[in-house]
Formats: structure tokens, C-alpha cells, sequence
């Protein structure tokens, strides 16, 4: 349905100082989904088009937003959404002193949630995902990246792609799918890598094409993951597939995997904790997103930090994300990660607010459409009773979000 918004306080994004800065009261037209008209005071509103595209006789809904705050919806570009199990007593029994080796030996870590993923059906793997993804809802999130990886077989990663879409059935929200097969070893392939990383590359990359169950692949470049030549088949394949890149890389060592994302103008290089300056500058010279994990960093209790001076100094846009996993991120509110980000990384608000909104776009291949408040992009929004933008990233608990608007549907989470 087309929609008038008046009288918002619009926070657009856009770049440069004054997209971070509120506008005075705004109108907003939204047709087919899609922004169509923006006038505010600082205008003079002089515009008849604009004011025709804007008559509120246009309009069957209009929302009165009386000076609330309204910015981009916010986007979670990094997670792992779908998945079942619970590995709370892990958590338990590591706070108790018993090793993860014990615990992986006991049929714990990853494997336990590919067990229990490859158990459960598809339908189940949607209802247990619901309640992790009412909570980034709540947090004023209207776009989500889900990928795979905890089924490791052609028939379980399919499962788990198609889960994450059936998503949009049950809730207002976009999802995004990334298969990520190439996530850890299974189990039926020990010592025998380079074979799984075949399977991958020559079985599901090709299915999962095929039927556009996900539009980009990802890795876990790492020494306890896929060694960077794997990657890089994973890569190939990829694109002789038509699908973009992203990369789980230099979280726990520096292999080199940031800059061969960006050799393949990968949408995103995440975590990247021990990423050095050659890796940055790489980064630099391509579109690659850097997306920083804080909740991982925090939940593990890791000293390694990314290398956020660097990145500013190559005018790296970086991105933020929840990482929502059962083994390393159980965080389902990316307000918090913003908080994190500045508490720990020492980003400011608005590098926070810009990595949830115009850089997490970007690193989902959608920089042109969300993100920012722009005439001709899509009617995203998430409304908030706030003073100040950075009281997103300060402030943590409080019942602040009024509403998210969705592809130009509008979803009350508090009223107005």
C-alpha cells in the first residue's frame, strides 16, 4: 500500500557529516516500495513536483510521526540464523574449567549443532530461528543475511538455504542467503579436505545456482577452517556460477584470505582480527566490505583487535554485524554489537550507525537500493523515540523502537 510519512525526523545516512544529522520534520512519499518524494523545511518545500508527488490525496495510509525519528532500517549483514541445538551447557561447562577438547570429545562444539541441524526439518529450523529473529526485530533490523553451514551435506545445506527464505513467509523482513558448505570439515570427509572442498565446488555450488537459493558463497579461510588454495577453488567456483564472494577471514591468524576476497571482489571480508596494513590496502583498492564482529570477539574473550586505525587511514568503509551462532555469538540485537563496536573497537556512534545501514548495504550487494534515505530507493525504515542517533549505540535495554517499515509496509512494534 503507498504511504505518506509526515512530520519525521529524518536521519538519512547519505554521505557526509550531514546524513548522520537529523533533518527538521520531513514528508516522505512511498509508492510501489519505493521512496518517491522527500521535503523538508530546509527545502522550502518549493518544489510542485515534489508537492504533487507528496498530496496526501495520493496516499490511502498516512503515518503521522510527530517528530520521532526516523533513519534507514537497520542491517544485519553477518549471521547465522538458522541452525538447532543448544550449546548453553558448553558455555557452562567451559566457565566450569573443562576444556573444549573435552567437550568436543563428549560430542560437543560445531558437530553438535550439525547433528542437530541435520536432524531437525526444515520446518523445524524455521520455528526455532523465530525467536532469534524477533529479537533483531526488535532492534529495528529489516534486512538479514542468513547463511548455511551447519549441515555440511548437498541435502542439508539445501535445507537450511531454503529455511532462511521461508523466513519472509513468517515475518516483514529481507532476507539474504550465502551458502557457506565450506564452513567446517563433516565429519564422513576427516583428513580428506580437498575432497569435501570438490564436493562443494563441483555438487552444491552447482544446485545451489541452479535453483537461486543463495546469492553469494562464503568460507572459513582459516587454519582450523580451509586453507587459502581451498578458498580460492571455492572462489573460482563461485563465480563460474554466477554468485558473489565473501570471506571468514584473519579471525584467528593472518593467511592471507582478506586480500584474495578482495582479488575476487568479494562483498565482504569478516572478522578480520589479525588482518596487517598489505591486507587493508588490499580492501582499499577494491569494493570489499570490512565487517567487524564484535560480539565474537567479546564472547571469546579475544585481545586481538581489528585493525580499526588502519581502516580509517585506507578509507575502508566497515560494517557491523551480530554474527548470531550458537557456539561463539548467541547476540540477537544489533543495537548491542553497535555498542560493542564503540566500546571495544573504538568506532565512534556514527561509524556504528553508518556499519548497520549504508556499509552493511554495501556488503550485502544492495549499497544502491538500502541503507540511506534517498529518493528512488527502498522504502526501509526502522522509526525510533529517540533524541540523537548515537543513542543507538549507547544505550541498551530500553524499549525504544516504535515501528519498522518494510518495503513500504509499515510494522507498529511500540505505536506512534
Amino acid at each position: 500500500m503507498d504511504l505518506l510519512i509526515e512530520n519525521a525526523r529524518l536521519v538519512t545516512m547519505q554521505n557526509g557529516e550531514q546524513g548522520y544529522l537529523p533533518t527538521p520534520l520531513a514528508r516522505v512519499g512511498i509508492q510501489s516500495g519505493k521512496i518517491v518524494a522527500i521535503s523538508t523545511c530546509a527545502n522550502g518545500e518549493d518544489s510542485q513536483q515534489v508537492e504533487a508527488l507528496l498530496s496526501a490525496k495520493q496516499y490511502p495510509q498516512t503515518i503521522d510521526l510527530q517528530g520521532k525519528m526516523m533513519m534507514p532500517g537497520l542491517i544485519d549483514s553477518h549471521t547465522h540464523l538458522i541452525y538447532a541445538g543448544n550449546r548453553a551447557n558448553e558455555f557452562e561447562m567451559r566457565l566450569n574449567g573443562v576444556p573444549y577438547q573435552d567437550i568436543a570429545k563428549q560430542g560437543g562444539g560445531i558437530l553438535s549443532t550439525v547433528n542437530a541441524t541435520r536432524a531437525a526439518t526444515q520446518e523445524q529450523l524455521v520455528e526455532l530461528a523465530l525467536p532469534r529473529l524477533d529479537g533483531l526485530l526488535a532492534s529495528g533490523v529489516t534486512s538479514i543475511e542468513v547463511k548455511s553451514g551447519y549441515g555440511l551435506t548437498r541435502q542439508d545445506e539445501i535445507k537450511m538455504l531454503r529455511a532462511a527464505k521461508a523466513l519472509e513467509q513468517e515475518r516483514k523482513v529481507k532476507i539474504t542467503t550465502t551458502l557457506l558448505a565450506a564452513h567446517a570439515l563433516p565429519p564422513e570427509y576427516n583428513d580428506r579436505s580437498d575432497d569435501y572442498i570438490t564436493h562443494v565446488c563441483e555438487t552444491i555450488i552447482p544446485l545451489v545456482a541452479e535453483e537461486k537459493l543463495a546469492t553469494s558463497v562464503d568460507v572459513f579461510c582459516e587454519s582450523i577452517g580451509f586453507n587459502l588454495a581451498q578458498t580460492q577453488r571455492v572462489f573460482e567456483a563461485a563465480k563460474q556460477h554466477g554468485l558473489n564472494v565473501k570471506g571468514h577471514t584473519e579471525q584467528l591468524s593472518n593467511l592471507g584470505g582478506t586480500a584474495l576476497t578482495a582479488q575476487y571482489n568479494g562483498l565482504s571480508a569478516d572478522h578480520i582480527e589479525y588482518l596487517d596494513e598489505a591486507g587493508v590496502i588490499a580492501l582499499s583498492k577494491s569494493a570489499t566490505i570490512a565487517t567487524l564482529l564484535p560480539g565474537a570477539f567479546y564472547f571469546l574473550r579475544e585481545s586481538q583487535l581489528p585493525p580499526i586505525e588502519l581502516l580509517r587511514k585506507h578509507q575502508v568503509p566497515m560494517a557491523i554485524a551480530t554474527d548470531i551462532n550458537p557456539g561463539t555469538s548467541p547476540f540477537a540485537d544489533l543495537t548491542l554489537m553497535m555498542n560493542m563496536a564503540c566500546t571495544l573497537f573504538r568506532l565512534t556512534p556514527q561509524e556504528a550507525l553508518r556499519g548497520v545501514t549504508q556499509h552493511a548495504a554495501q556488503a550485502l550487494g544492495y549499497g544502491d537500493s538500502r541503507g540511506v534515505i534517498a529518493v528512488g530507493f527502498d522504502a526501509d525504515f526502522s522509526i525510533w523515540d529517540i533524541e540523537h542517533p548515537a543513542d543507538l549505540s549507547y544505550q541498551i535495554g530500553a524499549k525504544r523502537l516504535l515501528g519498522r517499515i518494510v518495503n513500504g509496509d509499515y510494522v507498529s512494534h511500540k505505536g506512534l
